[in-house]
């Protein structure tokens, strides 16, 4: 809830709010201010290895719900042990989910990765399902015709401190 509310004591904090006589860099990268949004979602040290991690747990735990919707036959029965497959297909074949996929498209689009993607083989739909924690500008660059489907882009976006 401090995190939600601005008010944790961080250097940034102290310096601001309190009036104190610190310094207000980031005590991990010293490029930005120490902010409650500086450690939670741009600090470039912790954007290597944690950002990364908070990520592919969502993703991981969308993935499990969605194979479970889907009918996949899932070989753990909790999402936090899940480890997701790059192709899952459902049983009788009808959806398949590609886990972590480049989308190929006509033209050269950066950050084009999509960590699910939803193949209806009957319907010959496809979703995409773009997952950001903090906010994700490529999301709209990342729909595109694939397998000549109509294609849907879901975008899931996630506040560090729990904003859906």
């Amino acid at each position: 809830m401090a995190a939600q509310d601005q008010a944790l004591q961080i250097k940034y904090y102290t310096t601001q709010i309190l009036n104190t006589e610190t310094e207000s860099k980031c005590r991990l990268c010293q490029q930005f201010d120490d902010t409650i949004d500086n450690i939670i979602s741009a600090c470039p040290i912790l954007g290597k290895e944690q950002f990364i991690k908070r990520h592919d747990r969502v993703c991981a735990q969308l993935h499990f719900n969605i194979c479970k919707a889907t009918g996949v036959q899932l070989d753990k029965k909790h999402w936090y042990e899940h480890v997701p497959q790059s192709v899952e297909i459902s049983q009788g074949g009808k959806v398949t989910i590609l886990w972590n996929q480049q989308v190929q498209t006509d033209r050269t689009i950066p950050n084009s990765k999509t960590y699910i993607i939803i193949r209806d083989n009957e319907k010959e739909t496809c979703m995409l399902i773009d997952v950001a924690n903090s906010g994700d500008r490529n999301v709209i660059k990342k729909e595109a015709d694939m397998w000549n489907v109509k294609t849907k882009v879901i975008p899931v976006i996630i506040g560090a401190t729990g904003t859906i």
